[in-house]
């Protein structure tokens, strides 16, 4: 079960900016000097009605502007978000957002995707609240991972988040791997080192690398695949990946380390359970999400 997005909406409005006019000119280019903005944004900052003149909103960019008036501009204007892809909204206040991720979707933006991301998305969605909020990555999902992530509203908690990441209670996935796994549940344990192509690897040597430590259990399956539970006591990169390669069953989908049905369209691995205490208030918050509908049927 989900849990219940609240009503809750971000910081408290901005007081106006105000501006005094020292000498005659336009409009236009009195704003683009004061707010440092390119002429696009100061036009798009008119067309929201967040300018005033002398207390009267101004959507003009030439209208005439005398020494003495004073210009105001709103930031607190809430405008219409765009819609979301690929993200749905589990949880949101004044510190945090949380959300499920689809598979696919970016959490932050590459060389080769700049605009459909997760970060980006939500930052629009936060800046359509008001337009000085801002969102901070505490944590990242593979691009073709789903699954919970969380947000912060500002640098000070997401720092505090990350300080405290490692004694999250409980950060718990399912996957969907290649094979009949014969062992009902148990412990990887491996070092993990990372090739000139960024591939990851278990190293044959103690304390070579990073410290990776993977717990699973199995959750049903059958002779061609199985659906499996995992939790982490470390956060490493393709973490869960590796270590399913290296007890011979791969990530259903995940051709990078080892998977060889080619039925599957998707990387079978989720995010699916995430408990930690609430950054300001202390609080414990839970999440869980459903475990995808392809993973549970291809695993009876």
């Amino acid at each position: 079960m989900k849990n219940k997005r609240p009503r809750t909406r971000g910081f408290q409005p901005a007081k106006p900016k105000e501006y005094n006019v020292t000498e005659a000119e336009e409009l236009l280019p009195f704003l683009i000097k004061v707010v440092n903005k390119s002429r696009n944004s100061v036009k798009s900052i008119l067309s929201r009605g967040q300018v005033a003149i002398d207390g009267r909103v101004s959507t003009q960019f030439n209208d005439k502007l005398q020494p003495g008036q004073k210009v105001t501009i709103r930031t607190d204007m809430v405008t219409e978000a765009p819609p979301m892809s690929g993200i749905t909204i589990l949880h949101e206040d004044d510190a945090i957002i949380v959300i499920e991720k689809a598979s696919g979707l970016l959490s932050i933006a590459s060389d080769n995707e700049k605009s459909n991301t997760a970060y980006r998305q939500l930052s629009d969605y936060v800046k359509a609240q008001h337009s000085d909020n801002k969102i901070f990555v505490v944590h990242r999902l593979d691009r073709d991972t789903s699954g919970v992530m969380v947000f912060a509203r500002s640098e000070e908690i997401k720092q505090k988040m990350q300080q405290e990441w490692t004694t999250t209670k409980e950060r718990a996935y399912v996957a969907l791997v290649e094979g009949s796994v014969s062992k009902p549940e148990g412990t990887i344990t491996s070092w993990l080192k990372e090739t000139s192509t960024h591939k990851m690897f278990s190293s044959k040597y103690e304390n070579d690398g990073q410290k990776a430590i993977t717990h699973y259990k199995v959750v049903q399956g059958n002779n061609n695949f199985t659906l499996m539970e995992l939790s982490l006591d470390t956060g490493r990169k393709n973490q869960i990946r590796v270590h399913m390669h290296d007890i011979g069953h791969p990530i259903a989908g995940d051709r990078k380390y080892g998977a060889g049905d080619r039925s599957i369209k998707r990387l079978c691995l989720h995010a699916r359970k995430l408990n930690f205490s609430h950054p300001v208030t202390g609080l414990a918050l839970r999440f869980v999400t459903d475990i995808p509908n392809l993973f549970k049927s291809k695993s009876r």
